[in-house]
């Protein structure tokens, strides 16, 4: 009786090429998700005045400590009330040089808009959800104000202008003309946001 064959055996020498280019493949045609940020735009560098005086009454001190509670001008607040506090803060007007300001003119609060300047200052402890979300409402209370004069002005909301202007794909005729518009809104409400260095108590 004949010898039984094995089975036959599989050329396994071109399975290393086979791989490679599986490998090749699935790097080219692979797209990896990169994380966009935070969408903040910075102020542009000015060299500072000389013999600059910022009075007190200017400055609208916001804490966060590590517990993630807020401390705005020293009281404690709620978040949710944040945003209304801060708008206050900045139509206030006490100098009555701003005629488009609807604040109480309260001569203890900011004099006008240009001098009103928001300090946020947070401890090392303090989560970054907390963080960002306070530095929302604050950035928030400037677009409410500039949303409100820029539909008074033009009968569109500032945050769509700004962001049809900052568009890339917005054709330079449409920037040109909402170019100055823009400017004119920001210039009414310019956003003077600080943020002080943590601590760590």
């Amino acid at each position: 009786m004949p010898r039984r064959k094995g089975a036959p055996e599989v050329n396994a020498g071109s399975m290393a090429d086979i791989a490679f280019l599986l490998l090749i493949f699935f790097l080219v045609t692979t797209t990896i998700e990169t994380d966009a940020g935070l969408d903040r735009m910075l102020p542009p560098i000015e060299p500072p005045d000389e013999n600059v005086v910022i009075k007190q009454k200017n400055i609208f001190t916001v804490n966060i400590n590590k517990n993630g509670q807020l401390l705005v001008e020293d009281q404690l607040m709620q978040l949710k009330d944040l945003r209304e506090a801060a708008m206050s803060f900045l139509e206030n007007g006490a100098d009555g040089s701003c005629n488009y300001c609807q604040g109480r003119k309260n001569p203890e609060s900011s004099d006008n808009p240009d001098k009103a300047i928001i300090s946020l200052k947070n401890d090392r402890e303090t989560k970054y959800s907390t963080y960002i979300t306070v530095q929302n409402e604050l950035v928030g209370a400037y677009n409410d104000l500039r949303n409100r004069e820029a539909q008074r002005l033009y009968g569109r909301d500032f945050t769509v202008m700004e962001a049809e202007f900052l568009n890339p794909e917005t054709p330079s005729n449409v920037r040109d003309e909402l170019k100055d518009k823009v400017k004119r809104v920001q210039e009414m409400f310019p956003q003077k946001l600080s943020e002080a260095e943590t601590t760590s108590n």
